[in-house]
C-alpha cells in the first residue's frame, strides 16, 4: 500500500467521508463507489474511502468497534494482534507495575492501544511509513501514546522501563512473502530482544506458535495461547513480567472462558513421563496450545488419562473426563487400519460424511476419504475416523463428539 492509499482520508473532507460509510458490502461497493463519484468526491478519495472499510469490516473481528475509527492496511490487519491478546500483554505491564513502555515494531498498534487504554505512556515504533501514519491516527484517542518512525534497534530507550516486541517473521521478495523459522532471522532478532532483558528492563516478545522449545531463552517465561482451539502465538515474558516458579503455560481461551495449564520445568522431551494404556472409553485431543508448550505429560496426570503412545499426542480414559485443554470424543469402535476394510464398513454404514483426523501417520485425510467413499453410495450418516499408532500397529478408532 502507498502513501496514496490514506493520504486522501486524512484530511477533514476525507475522514468525514470514510465516517459518513455504513457497513461495508462488496455487491454494493461497484454502485457506491460510482454514486460517491458523481457526488463530487475525487477517484483518489473514494477507492481510499472504500478501501479502508472494506479492510475495517475485516478487522472487526480482531478490534471489535474499534475498528470503525481505525486506519488499516492489508497486511497490517493480517499480522496484527487480536485486541482481546493486546489486553493479556497490556495487563503483564500494569502488574509488574510498568509505566512507560517502548512498543518496538507496533505495526498497527493494537499492543500500544491495549496499553494506553490501561493509562501507561507508550512510545509505538514502526519502520514502515504508511503503517506507521496508520497507527498515529488509531492512537490520536491518547494523548500519552506517540508513534516514532523508526528501525526497533536504532530507539533511544532513555526513561523507558518496559519493552514489548513483535518482531517481523516474514521476509519480501519479488515472489511474495515467505515465513522465517530462526528467531535470529526475525526483524529485530530474539538475541536483541534478550539484550534488552540483559539491561534490567521488563520485557516482552510476541512469538509464533511454533518457536521450538530449544530456541526459548532461559531466562524467559513462555506462554502458548490459544482461542477457540486456534494456536494464535508463544510469548516470552523476562524480569518483571515473568511469572515466578512458571517456565511454560498453554492458556486456552474458549467460549466458556479461559483455563491455564501451568509447568514451573523447562522443557526436556526425554523426561515426559506419563503413563501409556490402550484405548478406552473416550479418546482427548488435547488443545493445540497444550501440545506446542510440551504439556501433553501433564495434562495426562491432571485428568488421570493415559497416553496411548509415547510419541503422538492423544489421550484415553474409561470414563468421561471434563477438562478446558482437550476435545472429547467417545470410543464407539477400534479397528486395524486396513483401506479395504474400511471401505466396506463405510458402505455397509451408509456414512456419506466422514470426518478423519490423525496423528503419527502418513496417510492424508482427504485422500484416504476420496478413497473410502468413491463407490460406497452417498448415505445419509455421518460417522468420525481418528487415525493413530500404538507402537508399531496404525489403528482406525471410530468416535462421536461427547460435550462435557
Amino acid at each position: 500500500m502507498s502513501l496514496d492509499a490514506i493520504s486522501p482520508l486524512l484530511t477533514l473532507d476525507g475522514w468525514e467521508l470514510l465516517s459518513s460509510l455504513g457497513p461495508y458490502s462488496e455487491a454494493d461497493s461497484l454502485k457506491l463507489n460510482e454514486t460517491l463519484r458523481k457526488a463530487g468526491h475525487s477517484p483518489e478519495l473514494v477507492v481510499a474511502a472504500l478501501t479502508q472499510s472494506r479492510l475495517r469490516a475485516k478487522a472487526e473481528a480482531k478490534f471489535g468497534e474499534f475498528a470503525h475509527q481505525m486506519l488499516f492496511t492489508q497486511a497490517g490487519l493480517e499480522q496484527a494482534t487480536r485486541l482481546s491478546i493486546a489486553a493479556l500483554h497490556a495487563q503483564r505491564f500494569t502488574t509488574a507495575g510498568i509505566t512507560d513502555v517502548a512498543d518496538l515494531g507496533c505495526g498497527l498498534g493494537a499492543d500500544s492501544l491495549a496499553m494506553a487504554s490501561l493509562d501507561i505512556n507508550v512510545t509505538a515504533v514502526e519502520m514502515d511509513e504508511i503503517t506507521a501514519a496508520c497507527t498515529t491516527v488509531n492512537l490520536m484517542p491518547f494523548p500519552h501514546a506517540k508513534v516514532l518512525c523508526a528501525k526497533a534497534e536504532d530507539v533511544d530507550l532513555e526513561g523507558i522501563t518496559g519493552v514489548w516486541l513483535d518482531p517481523a517473521r516474514r521476509t519480501t521478495s519479488t515472489s511474495g512473502t515467505t515465513r522465517l523459522f530462526d528467531p535470529e532471522a526475525f526483524s529485530p532478532p530474539l538475541s536483541f530482544v534478550e539484550s534488552l532483558a540483559d539491561q534490567g528492563l521488563a520485557v516482552g516478545v510476541k512469538m509464533g506458535p511454533g518457536i521450538p522449545h530449544e530456541a526459548v531463552p532461559d531466562t524467559a517465561e513462555a506462554q502458548w495461547i490459544s482461542i477457540n482451539g486456534d494456536v494464535v502465538e508463544a510469548g516470552l515474558y523476562f524480569n518483571q513480567l515473568a511469572r515466578p516458579g512458571i517456565r511454560r503455560s498453554a492458556l486456552v481461551i474458549g467460549k466458556h472462558g479461559s483455563s491455564e495449564l501451568t509447568s514451573t520445568e523447562k522443557y526436556q522431551p526425554q523426561e515426559q513421563d506419563a503413563q501409556i494404556g490402550p484405548v478406552g472409553g473416550y479418546l482427548y485431543e488435547p488443545d493445540g496450545a497444550v501440545i506446542r508448550a510440551g504439556l501433553v505429560a501433564d495434562l495426562a496426570r491432571v485428568m488421570d488419562a493415559h497416553l496411548l503412545d509415547e510419541h503422538i499426542a492423544y489421550l484415553s480414559s474409561d470414563e468421561p473426563i471434563d477438562t478446558p485443554f482437550a476435545r472429547s470424543y467417545k470410543v464407539l469402535e477400534v479397528k486395524p487400519f486396513n483401506v479395504k476394510a474400511l471401505k466396506a464398513w463405510v458402505k455397509a454404514n451408509r456414512i456419506g460424511v466422514l470426518d478423519i483426523k490423525k496423528r503419527g501417520v502418513s496417510t492424508t485425510p482427504e485422500e484416504l476419504r476420496r478413497q473410502l467413499l468413491t463407490g460406497s453410495g452417498k448415505g445419509p450418516n455421518k460417522a468420525t475416523l481418528v487415525l493413530t499408532r500404538i507402537g508399531e500397529d496404525r489403528v482406525a478408532i471410530v468416535v462421536e463428539p461427547h460435550t462435557p
